[in-house]
């Protein structure tokens, strides 16, 4: 069974290994202080029955451009300034998870927080900057590819940024 909550300043993140050393480090150096002291993201850990991390989930609220998104009669009805989205920054599953359901259990909890974020303070869907091999998977779940307008960096390969409506998002649930 696992438990899906957001990330505690005792959890012990120093071994969590997901075999991508960006991810790791960040988790291990970062999801903290970004939660705790920055406030500007929060962290969802997937635990086992032992309290181990299985997973992360590393979250924050975003703003998309209308004239960016994807499927042009749905921003037809959208006013034409930046529009509040939920953004998974960060999605790792430890090595020893993997290919377990870990991975999908954090995206349906993101999910879900996009879901209350529309409720509570509005959110027209949920954003992710997808390494290239991710784009199959996120396409699975319904993301589309969509155009950035500004912070784009060519400091690092690039991620393609890929998009999903809240509304399909709630159609599922259905």
């Amino acid at each position: 069974m696992t438990t899906i909550r957001a990330l505690l300043p005792s959890d012990d993140r120093s071994g969590f290994q997901s075999g991508d050393l960006e991810l790791d480090r960040f988790f291990r150096t970062y999801a903290a202080q970004n939660q705790f002291k920055n406030h500007i993201g929060v962290s969802y850990v997937a635990l086992d029955d032992d309290g181990r991390i299985l997973g992360y989930a590393t979250v924050a609220a975003s703003s998309v451009e209308v004239e960016s998104l994807p499927a042009a009669e749905k921003k037809k009805r959208l006013p034409a300034y930046p529009l509040p989205a939920l953004r998974l920054a960060r999605l790792a599953v430890a090595a020893a998870a993997q290919r377990q359901g870990v991975g999908g259990a954090l995206l349906r909890y993101v999910l879900e927080l996009a879901v209350a974020m529309s409720r509570d303070v509005g959110c027209v869907g949920v954003v992710v900057d997808a390494y290239a091999t991710a784009l199959d998977y996120y396409a699975g779940y319904g993301f589309v590819p969509f155009s950035v307008l500004e912070g784009e960096s060519s400091a690092r390969p690039q991620p393609t940024t890929m998009f999903l409506w809240l509304d399909v998002v709630e159609a599922a649930r259905k």
